[in-house]
C-alpha cells in the first residue's frame, strides 16, 4: 500500500469515528470530539472535509456541525448526482444543438469529423421498439441491459429471439434484474430460457432504472427512472455512453450471478443471531441507537456492542457498508422487527 493510500484510509478510519462519536453523543461540538481524540489540526480539516463531502454533517448557522443519518444523505447524494446527469445531458443536448445549426451542413457533407455525442428525447414507443430492433441487428460485441420489473409476456418471445440472433453472431449480452423477479412463475422459466441461449444473468436488490447499452456507442433509457411511461433517452456516441456503462458495471458487480444464491462466500451474516439481525435490520431503516436500544430492551452499550458485532461478521469497515452488504445479501428483504415508538 502506497503512503497516499495509507494516509487516506487513516483518514476514513479517522472520520469514522468522529461521525460515530457525534452521533452516539447528541449535543456535543465538532472540536470536542476531535479533542477527545487527540486529532491534530490537519487531521481535524481532513475529517471535517470528508464528512461534509459524503453529506454526513451539515454546518448551521453558528458554526456548529450537524449530524445527518447515513440513509438521509446517501438519498441526498443520490439526488445530487441523478440533478448532475440530467443537467449534463441537458447541457450536451444544447451543446448538439448549436452544433448543428452551425456546422451541419459541413458534417453532412463529410468536410470534419461528426459529433462525438447525439442525444434525441423519443416520445413514440414504436420508436423506441424499432431501435431495439435495429440494435439487434447493429450491434458488434456486448449488449448490457437493466430491468426494474418483469418482462412482459408478449415481449418474452421477442426477447427470445432477439438472443438467438446475437447468440449466433457471437454477440456477449448481459442482463440484470430486481431480485423479486424471482418470484414470479413466468420470469423464472424466462430467466431460465434466457441463461440456456448464453446471457449472462444477475439478480439485484436494487435496479435503479430500465436500460440498454451496446458497444459503447448506444443507450436507451429513461428520461425519468421513477415513471417507466416517461420519455426515452436515445444517446449515440462514446463520450455519454461510457459513463452510463460506468454505472452499469457498479450495479453488475453489486448483483447476485443467476442461479448462485447470495452471499455464498465469507461475511454472508450466517453467523447473525437473531438480537443481532434485528439490530442490523433497525440500523438499515435509519433508526438511532437509541430507538434500537428501546426496541430491543437493552442499554446504548449493548446496542453499540451488538453492531460492532454485525459489522465484524459482514466483514464491514462501518455501519454502512454493513447495511449495503445486508441489503445485496437478501438480509433485509423479509419484515423487519416491530419498533417501539
Amino acid at each position: 500500500m502506497s503512503r497516499n493510500a495509507a494516509v487516506s484510509r487513516a483518514g476514513s478510519e479517522q472520520a469514522l469515528a468522529v461521525y460515530q462519536e457525534l452521533r452516539t453523543r447528541p449535543g456535543t461540538t465538532f472540536d470536542q470530539v476531535a479533542d477527545g481524540l487527540d486529532l491534530s489540526a490537519e487531521e481535524r480539516e481532513r475529517c471535517r472535509g470528508e464528512l461534509a463531502s459524503l453529506g454526513l454533517t451539515t454546518s448551521g448557522r453558528s458554526g456548529d456541525r450537524t449530524v445527518v443519518d447515513p440513509d438521509v444523505a446517501l438519498l441526498r447524494l443520490l439526488r445530487r448526482e441523478r440533478d448532475r446527469l440530467q443537467e449534463r445531458l441537458a447541457a450536451t443536448s444544447r451543446a448538439h444543438t448549436a452544433l448543428e445549426s452551425l456546422a451541419g451542413p459541413f458534417l453532412r457533407a463529410g468536410a470534419v469529423p461528426r459529433s462525438e455525442v447525439e442525444v434525441e428525447i423519443v416520445t413514440d414507443p414504436q420508436r423506441v421498439l424499432r431501435e431495439l430492433t435495429e440494435l439487434t441487428e447493429s450491434v458488434r460485441s456486448a449488449v448490457h441491459v437493466m430491468h426494474t420489473g418483469s418482462v412482459r409476456r408478449e415481449d418474452m418471445d421477442a426477447e427470445l429471439d432477439r438472443d438467438r440472433c446475437r447468440a449466433a453472431r457471437g454477440v456477449r449480452v448481459r442482463a440484470m434484474y430486481s431480485r423479486r423477479v424471482g418470484t414470479v412463475p413466468e420470469m423464472t422459466q424466462h430467466l431460465a430460457d434466457r441463461a440456456a441461449l448464453g446471457v449472462e444473468l444477475r439478480l439485484s436488490p436494487v435496479v435503479p432504472m430500465n436500460m440498454v447499452l451496446a458497444d459503447e456507442n448506444f443507450a436507451l433509457l429513461p428520461t425519468d427512472p421513477h415513471d417507466p411511461d416517461s420519455p426515452t433517452i436515445l444517446a449515440r456516441g462514446p463520450g455519454l455512453v461510457r459513463s452510463y456503462l460506468a454505472l452499469y458495471e457498479y450495479c453488475w458487480q453489486a448483483a447476485s450471478r443467476y442461479g448462485e444464491e447470495p452471499g455464498r462466500s465469507g461475511g454472508d451474516g450466517d453467523g447473525l443471531s437473531d438480537q443481532q439481525r434485528a439490530a442490523l435490520h433497525m440500523l438499515a431503516s435509519g433508526i438511532k441507537d437509541e430507538q434500537i436500544a428501546r426496541s430491543l430492551g437493552v442499554s446504548l452499550r449493548t446496542v453499540s456492542r451488538l453492531l460492532s458485532e454485525v459489522m465484524q461478521e459482514m466483514g464491514a469497515a462501518s455501519r454502512f457498508e454493513a447495511g449495503v452488504k445486508a441489503a445485496r445479501l437478501g438480509l433485509l428483504d423479509g419484515e423487519g422487527p416491530e419498533q417501539v415508538a
